[in-house]
C-alpha cells in the first residue's frame, strides 16, 4: 500500500522560510491541522519523530496530499538523507503512520520518523515544533 499524504511535523510545515518548505506547498495541498501517536524530541535545531505505543503520546503537525507523489518523495528522501546512497543507518526512515485530522477522521501517511538514538535528546512534551 501507499499513499500520496505526507504528514509533516518540523521544519517543513506552514510558515517556515525554508527552500523545501516552499517546495512543499507549491507541490502539494494543504489538508489540515493533523496528529499522530508519538513522541517528539529537539534533536538539534530541527525535531525527530518517535513512534510510541502510548495513546498520550500526541504529536502534532500538518497533512498534505502530494500532487506528484514519487518525485516529491523523492525530493524529501534526499532531504532527510534517507534516500537511495545513503549509508544506513541513516538519520531518519520513512514509514507510514496512521494520523488524525482535526474533523477526527483518520488515515495512513507518510512520515519521516527519527532513527537514531534519543538518549540524551530534550523531549518536546506538547509534541508541537512549533512551541518548543
Amino acid at each position: 500500500m501507499t499513499s500520496d499524504l505526507l504528514f509533516v511535523y518540523g521544519t517543513l510545515m506552514r510558515g517556515f522560510d525554508h527552500p523545501m518548505a516552499k517546495l512543499l506547498s507549491a507541490n502539494a495541498d494543504f489538508l489540515g491541522a493533523a496528529q499522530c501517536r508519538g513522541r517528539l524530541y529537539l534533536v538539534k535545531h530541527y525535531p525527530g519523530l518517535v513512534t510510541s505505543d502510548d495513546p498520550d503520546d500526541i504529536v502534532h503537525g500538518e497533512l498534505f496530499r502530494l500532487r506528484a507523489r514519487d518525485a516529491m518523495l523523492g525530493e524529501f528522501d534526499m532531504y532527510e538523507a534517507c534516500g537511495e546512497g545513503f549509508p544506513p543507518p541513516t538519520e531518519y526512515i520513512r514509514e507510514m503512520l496512521s494520523v488524525t485530522l482535526a474533523d477526527g477522521s483518520t488515515g495512513e501517511a507518510w512520515t519521516y520518523l527519527y532513527n537514531w538514538p534519543v538518549s540524551g535528546l530534550p523531549r518536546i512534551a506538547s509534541g508541537k515544533f512549533l512551541e518548543h
